[in-house]
């Protein structure tokens, strides 16, 4: 009975796994066809295997350029990101008072409210301090979108680590400041790999933000990249599986790198010894 349950188990996940990979196998499949065939022309699970249409791709949207943007801004927003939410974490939870909770609260009301929906605002507070077309706004714009959701998994994380952590090394001369950078910081490892990688695709697929706000050609992210083969060229199926492909490349690289921590990051609440 017990091998039945483990194995109906085991098929039940490789199902789920496998349907979860029909998206991405139809993206690749699409960037590997001749420019002429579609979707349902030919063998269906059989390509042209077309390599050219990556270099197309890259020519026509230059998205070595929109990568480098995304890079930048992603990186930019997650650093302010950790720095921001891991401090409030720490101190919502180790100096609980009416004020911390308060302020964990209305984080909480701001998770629950769509980023689209203060867009037009947003674009009259950018506009006004000359943030439109500019990099350091969208980092910052980008960070203000995901410190609620951080600040929640860093407080959980800190509840289950024990004061003892930092109370010894106040004991040994450290001020609570930097008692919190060199030694507590260490053991929320998990939770800051899972903040690098929800928070990093965030800012990374950001579509509805971007295009109001960096307009210029050069500032384009591979969003903006992918989808201009929609419009100016119009729908090109094949160029625009290759560009996704090729900006999905630094995404699942990231992914792997951090994907070791990234359920203890999101259950967050163990205790570290």
């Amino acid at each position: 009975m017990k091998w039945t349950q483990t194995f109906g188990t085991y098929a039940i996940v490789t199902i789920m796994a496998l349907l979860s990979l029909i998206p991405f196998y139809i993206l690749l499949y699409l960037s590997l066809n001749t420019p002429s065939r579609t979707l349902f022309d030919g063998l269906l699970l059989l390509p042209d295997f077309y390599f050219p249409n990556y270099l197309e791709a890259w020519r026509k949207s230059d998205i070595g350029n929109a990568t480098v943007n995304s890079l930048i801004i992603a990186v930019g927003a997650v650093a302010l990101i950790i720095l921001a939410s891991a401090m409030a974490g720490y101190a919502i939870s180790r100096y609980n008072n009416k004020f911390h909770s308060l302020v964990f609260n209305v984080l909480l009301i701001c998770m629950m409210i769509p980023a689209i929906i203060i867009t037009v605002p947003l674009y009259s507070l950018m506009k006004s301090i000359g943030g439109i077309n500019t990099q350091w706004a969208m980092i910052l714009l980008m960070a203000s979108n995901g410190l609620p959701f951080s600040v929640f998994l860093y407080t959980g994380f800190v509840k289950g680590l024990p004061r003892e952590v930092e109370e010894s090394a106040i004991i040994d001369g450290c001020t609570p400041f930097t008692a919190f950078w060199r030694v507590t910081f260490h053991f929320l490892r998990p939770v800051t790999a899972a903040v690098v990688i929800l928070q990093g695709l965030a800012v990374w697929n950001n579509y509805g933000q971007a295009v109001f706000f960096l307009q210029s050609q050069e500032l384009r992210t591979i969003p903006l990249a992918v989808s201009m083969f929609f419009q100016q060229y119009g729908a090109q199926w094949n160029l625009m599986a290759a560009a996704s492909v090729i900006g999905l490349t630094p995404a699942v690289i990231a992914f792997l790198l951090f994907q070791k921590y990234f359920i203890k990051g999101i259950t967050a609440g163990a205790v570290k010894g």
